[in-house]
């Protein structure tokens, strides 16, 4: 499974969304949603960067997390994007001071 695939599956998941229906808000054809899709998440091909933009707005997570190969970055990724833009500079601010530290 290819590292798009894997983050499409775990975010189609926890919404609850199936292949068809992702693949339809993200706006594939409904002919041939249902086979792009599973292509999709199996890794047989890599969707292009404009549908997993798409993707991404679908299933409310950054498109920088369907791209991340690290578990832990993938689920920081998610908790970052949920934060308000001063909670952000918040931990922006705490991991610098957690650099300098080393």
């Amino acid at each position: 499974m290819s590292v798009i695939g894997k983050r499409l599956k775990e975010a189609r998941s926890r919404v609850g969304l199936s292949q068809e229906r992702l693949g339809i808000l993200a706006g594939i054809d409904e002919m041939s949603v249902s086979a792009r899709m599973s292509q999709y998440e199996r890794g047989v091909h890599t969707p292009g960067y404009p549908l997993v933009e798409r993707f991404a707005e679908v299933l409310e997570v950054p498109v920088e997390y369907l791209y991340a190969k690290d578990d832990d970055t993938a689920e920081l990724l998610l908790y970052f994007h949920r934060l308000s833009a001063d909670n952000k500079a918040r931990v922006i601010e705490m991991t610098k001071n957690m650099d300098l530290e080393r």
